[in-house]
């Protein structure tokens, strides 16, 4: 039996996964839509202005950062859900292997940012860790659900939302829906088991929490090649773009490594200057409660406003909360890049089915965000980046939950990848 030397097998694994068929070519990007890119810019540039006058710096900061956010999740199309989708039901780790690199990224960044004790405005940065328990792995799994029946993840809603797709504003609905009756309820999953978050850099320090972290996500690229190669899945398809690399940068869609670069150091400085990790859901409890509390209601008085931290944000301004500020920037952002890159629609004509279960998804998410302590975003990125087992739970319950997820999309006219697809 003959083994390839060292150097043939490094560069095989560094080739890309086999698929079924060659990528396609990107189609070439429409016309600039000038009135939408407009409209985002002046919205943009006001809403910065107003927030930097008002609230100070470093809340105008944070909404400037969101922008970037919503830039670079539009442009790379930087997905969980479809991630996750195309993995289970095809095989096709491309997405996943995207997400090892954005963590094992951040994961870097954000132990050079915790471990130095770095942090501007007078941030103390510190690490995302939750509780390890029955709310993480069940609120992990229903979010997973959701984000399959609603067509999104948190982020991806926010820029799906941005970009003009009608469908998508009915999970961002049922979203804010289904945060603010998790908030309401709080007592109904506040005190189901749990033990106390686990750091790896509590053990280890930051060096070896960083190690341990790489590590595994290596693996996970590994394993993720090994199913690709045996299942050879279609190709990820490949969103219109302009030709060019100055003008792609404006017009076209990046790859997913670039993606994932360009977050992890915007989530990184979004740590540097207000001291906690790039979240997404908190906000959408925070609009919910705001709008009960205009209509008559007293959010004040249920037990997840009276929270350390909560009550105020409550009582404070929206556009001075720090996940609000970053989620309408990349809302805003979102809309600016789909606005160049010519593909920015409003669509209409949602089938009732397709409505239903983006609002019903909407609201799994929302309650599966708080009762898991966070999303995508929130539990998985930053739990995994800061180096908490509980970012490690979570991903390995959305996992399950998006097996169960793809089950039920058919039911809803949603459609799953299959092997015999030209793309996935």
């Amino acid at each position: 039996m003959t083994t390839a030397p060292p150097s043939a097998r490094t560069t095989a694994l560094l080739a890309p996964a086999p698929t079924r068929l060659p990528a396609p070519e990107a189609p070439a990007a429409p016309a600039v839509r000038r009135l939408p890119l407009v409209i985002a810019l002046l919205l943009g540039l006001g809403l910065t202005g107003y927030v930097w006058a008002a609230h100070g710096t470093k809340p105008g900061v944070l909404l400037l950062l969101g922008l970037g956010l919503g830039v670079g999740l539009f442009h790379s199309r930087f997905g969980f859900t479809s991630a996750w989708r195309q993995l289970i039901a095809v095989g096709n780790g491309t997405g996943l292997r995207a997400h090892a690199l954005l963590l094992g990224t951040t994961a870097t960044l954000f132990a050079l940012i915790i471990g130095t004790g770095t942090g501007l405005f007078g941030a103390a940065p510190a690490p995302s860790a939750g509780p390890i328990g029955v709310g993480l792995l069940l609120g992990a799994f229903l979010f997973a659900v959701g984000m399959q029946l609603g067509g999104a993840c948190a982020s991806g809603t926010l820029f799906a939302v941005g970009s003009g797709q009608s469908t998508i504003v009915l999970t961002l609905g049922g979203f804010v829906l289904g945060s603010t009756l998790a908030a309401w309820q709080y007592g109904l999953w506040s005190d189901l088991p749990a033990v106390d978050p686990v750091l790896f850099s509590d053990h280890l320090g930051w060096a070896g929490s960083l190690a341990v972290t790489l590590v595994l996500l290596a693996l996970v690229v590994l394993v993720s090649r090994r199913v690709q190669a045996r299942r050879n899945p279609p190709p990820v398809g490949v969103p219109p773009s302009a030709r060019g690399g100055l003008l792609r940068v404006v017009r076209g869609s990046w790859p997913l490594a670039a993606g994932a670069l360009v977050l992890a150091v915007l989530g990184a400085a979004v740590l540097l200057v207000s001291g906690g990790a790039w979240g997404v859901t908190s906000a959408f409890a925070l609009w919910g409660s705001k709008i009960v509390g205009a209509l008559g209601g007293s959010p004040e008085s249920w037990a997840y406003w009276r929270q350390p931290g909560n009550a105020e944000a409550l009582a404070g301004p929206v556009l001075a909360d720090k996940t609000s500020l970053t989620d309408i920037g990349i809302m805003i952002g979102a809309a600016v890049a789909a606005a160049a890159g010519g593909v920015w629609t409003w669509h209409r004509g949602v089938a009732w089915r397709t409505a239903s279960a983006a609002v019903l998804g909407g609201v799994l998410m929302g309650v599966g965000a708080r009762m898991a302590g966070g999303c995508n975003i929130g539990a998985y990125l930053a739990g995994i980046a800061s180096g908490s087992l509980h970012g490690w739970l979570w991903g390995a319950a959305a996992l399950v939950g998006t097996w169960v997820g793809l089950r039920l999309r058919p039911y809803v006219a949603l459609a799953n990848p299959k092997p015999g697809d030209g793309v996935c």
